[in-house]
């Protein structure tokens, strides 16, 4: 049993990638909410994935337990601490301990399930996400990606940031000069966020949208092939962390020291406000404060983008 929200799904992937290395052999059911489900449609030796849905009175775990109750269960992994698999028959079970609540979510879930090592995330993809993927890239110059959104709206950066970092890293002077701009984001989120502007301002023949037009793990597929990535804390993030690109991850209103992108091509750039001072001001209301990214600047963030660059070029050289 894994995450509902698609960024802490990704991360603990790497829990599943121990678990296969460690038995090649065995069978995998998965249980998971709707929208980190996609995500491990080509887990190998995957027999399901049981999409939990929310219902009132808790009684999504009944349902759940009502799939799994009927069967011996080699080994159940609880990430959600559920107590559901103390009610179901298994040889090992492992459910989620606290661990260092002040280290990274990656390094917590090894931690409270008691690996040997720290499991790296990792996601499986089948030839289809590739072949969409090159689809959707075409050919060009390189690709750098862009994600303006998140899943909510105190962790937007400013859509006229965006724009304007754009421009500066596609420009002569730029990483990234002449390259396209791939704009990625969910479904819906066209309109209702700032992914439409940003795509309207790059030029029709550097611009790719990527804008509710794939699942996630084509999204997966297009963020391997790109040259770099930025955008906001989100599920997206920890994608294109997890295929290998650069990536910088843009943090305010969320700890960076938990949740930013993990691995070694990978770099935060954060508000110079800190953490416990946005989100703990008298007049905040997560249900109305608007973006409390403000205070970062695209001087700040394309600073952190050209070290990244460059820290990157010096590891493939």
């Amino acid at each position: 049993m894994t995450s509902t929200r698609i960024g802490d799904a990704v991360l603990s992937t790497g829990i599943l990638s121990w678990l296969l290395r460690r038995s090649p052999d065995i069978r995998v059911t998965i249980a998971c909410g709707p929208d980190a489900a996609p995500l491990f449609e080509s887990v190998p030796n995957l027999d399901r994935v049981i999409v939990l849905h929310k219902r009132k009175y808790r009684l999504h775990w009944l349902k759940l337990w009502g799939s799994c109750a009927y069967r011996y269960w080699h080994e159940v992994v609880d990430l959600r601490r559920s107590g559901l698999a103390y009610c179901l028959l298994a040889g090992r079970r492992r459910i989620l301990g606290r661990g260092d609540e002040q280290a990274h979510r990656v390094v917590q879930l090894a931690q409270g399930l008691g690996l040997d090592e720290v499991a790296n995330p990792l996601l499986w993809t089948g030839v289809e996400h590739d072949r969409r993927a090159l689809a959707i890239l075409g050919k060009g110059p390189p690709v750098i990606a862009v994600a303006p959104t998140a899943n909510w709206r105190g962790k937007l950066w400013p859509t006229r940031n965006f724009i304007e970092l754009a421009q500066r890293m596609t420009s002569p002077t730029g990483i990234l000069p002449g390259a396209r701009v791939a704009v990625i984001a969910g479904p819906g989120e066209r309109e209702r966020t700032v992914a439409a502007p940003v795509l309207m301002s790059i030029p029709e023949d550097r611009r790719i949208d990527v804008v509710g037009k794939a699942d996630l793990l084509t999204v997966f597929a297009v963020l391997r092939r790109c040259a770099f990535f930025v955008g906001n804390d989100s599920g997206i993030m920890h994608l294109a962390a997890t295929s290998g690109a650069p990536t910088l991850g843009l943090f305010g209103p969320s700890r960076a020291e938990h949740y930013a992108p993990w691995g070694q091509n990978t770099a935060v750039a954060k508000t110079p406000i800190a953490y416990e001072d946005l989100v703990g001001g008298p007049d905040y209301d997560h249900r109305t404060t608007g973006s409390l990214m403000e205070s970062l600047t695209v001087d700040d963030v394309e600073q952190a983008a050209r070290d990244l660059w460059s820290r990157c070029r010096a590891q493939s050289a």
